[in-house]
């Protein structure tokens, strides 16, 4: 059993609708997708066995492996691909991924195992967006909701904001995966009852540990932690085409308005690094780490706020269990630290059911976080593109679509550096979202349970499908 975070009654098995983390489990267990990344962060084939590129990087030609079939008993072939690719193409889509596929000119099939996609523009790291957990792959014509994928797993029943129970697939492709004859997926929003659950043997497994409780359960001899250093980034984003997130001193003024090492040591005990408003995780080698600090600084802070000519109170919405565990204890912090610098502040404490579709993308300031991506680009393309679909903060900047679009092209790694360099340095000093900190991701299980691996960049956890028990 595992007991994952952030469910929601407007969960679906559809992986387009996939906003966070127990939707994410679910359809690593229903789905397989074209590419993935092995235990150390590699990309490897999934459904794909191999990939070519071709016209300078516009046109990306994939092999399908062989003898793959859905849970309905269908066989794997190139059409399944380009329609479930093309499910996320749609104007009125609200998918994810979206975003990566814009700059998609065409998806074909050539044949019965090959499949086409023709991009608008360069992209060397094309290949790790198609591992998206969101790229999961149905049966042409299908409907996504039933859950028919090629996954290590079947569904047999979904209660969205519930529970989810799957049973292994004995047509899995892969040999050395799925080892339980069943997964119950159980919905623990409350961090609190999360950890209960685990200690006392009614889940297997947790994830998203609060971190004032990590040595606790630490001491458990039937619990042992797993630990993912930085990869999970906090945000607050300020929708940039509203007012007061309009005016860049107010943007200024929050960004020195917050002490990000009070968030640091009260909030999450040390389980992360403090951050610096740009977009990049501190663990890509293209993160910018000579920018000026944003230290807090209630003297800035006052300054761009009596220049931006503000006088109504910021309001920040957060919710805990939406988005990081202490979401609200951090905005808390963040109103004490805002308040000293002559800045009124208040906090919007709103429930976590429903979170990612009544309050983020509408609320005018509220609280969010991003696990890492394996590529810089595949984060900036889904949240930093002016037309991204989840781009956060409602932050349009011209010149960003530029360095972004310029970096998937540039083959040379010191140009990349330079371009990406660029972008943080502007995204820094004008920017819409404010990021304090760097979290830790941490999860637990029970002591017999046995190969789970925290992979870099993997946005989506492949626990059900790795873990199995010692007897």
């Amino acid at each position: 059993m595992l007991g994952i975070d952030n469910a929601s009654t407007s969960d679906r098995i559809d992986p387009a609708y996939y906003f966070e983390q127990y939707g994410y489990h679910i359809g690593r267990q229903l789905f397989n997708t074209l590419t993935e990344l092995d235990d150390s962060g590699k990309l490897i084939g999934g459904l794909a066995e191999s990939w070519t590129s071709g016209q300078q990087l516009r046109e990306w030609r994939l092999r399908l492996r062989k003898g793959v079939v859905f849970h309905n008993g269908k066989a794997l072939q190139a059409q399944d691909v380009v329609y479930s690719l093309n499910h996320h193409r749609q104007k009125d889509s609200p998918s994810a991924v979206r975003g990566y596929m814009q700059q998609v000119k065409d998806v074909r099939a050539d044949g019965s195992d090959t499949v086409v996609i023709t991009l608008n523009a360069p992209n060397a790291d094309f290949p790790y967006l198609l591992g998206e957990v969101n790229f999961g792959i149905t049966p042409d014509g299908e409907d996504f909701n039933k859950g028919i994928g090629t996954g290590p797993f079947v569904l047999e029943s979904f209660q969205p904001g519930v529970r989810t129970v799957t049973r292994r697939n004995p047509n899995y492709w892969k040999s050395d995966r799925a080892f339980v004859d069943r997964v119950e997926t159980v919905a623990y929003n409350d961090s609190a009852a999360r950890v209960a659950a685990l200690l006392s043997g009614a889940v297997h497994f947790a994830n998203r540990i609060a971190p004032n409780v990590v040595q606790r359960l630490a001491a458990s001899p039937a619990v042992q932690i797993h630990r993912n250093k930085g990869s999970f980034q906090v945000t607050f984003p300020g929708l940039a085409d509203r007012e007061p997130f309009n005016n860049l001193d107010v943007r200024l003024a929050l960004k020195y308005a917050i002490d990000r090492e009070q968030l640091l040591q009260s909030l999450v005990n040390g389980y992360g690094t403090i951050g610096n408003d740009t977009p990049l995780f501190p663990t890509s080698p293209y993160y910018a780490s000579d920018l000026p600090v944003h230290r807090y600084d209630p003297d800035k802070a006052r300054f761009h706020w009596k220049k931006s000519g503000q006088t109504n109170p910021i309001v920040l919405s957060a919710a805990d269990g939406a988005t990081f565990a202490s979401a609200v204890s951090a905005a808390e912090l963040y109103q004490a630290a805002a308040t000293k610098a002559g800045i009124p502040f208040r906090v919007n404490r709103v429930p976590a059911d429903g979170y990612w579709t009544e309050v983020w993308l509408k609320h005018p300031f509220c609280a969010s976080g991003w696990s890492n991506r394996p590529t810089a680009d595949a984060y900036l393309s889904m949240i930093n593109l002016s037309n991204a679909p989840w781009n956060e903060a409602h932050w349009k900047n011209e010149r960003i679509d530029q360095l972004i679009v310029a970096a998937r092209a540039e083959a040379d790694d010191a140009r990349r550096r330079q371009i990406y360099h660029d972008l943080q340095v502007l995204y820094q000093a004008e920017g819409s979202t404010v990021v304090p900190l760097y979290l830790d991701s941490v999860s637990a299980s029970r002591r017999n349970v046995r190969g789970y691996v925290d992979v870099p960049g993997e946005v989506a956890s492949r626990a059900a499908e790795r873990i199995w028990f010692d007897a």
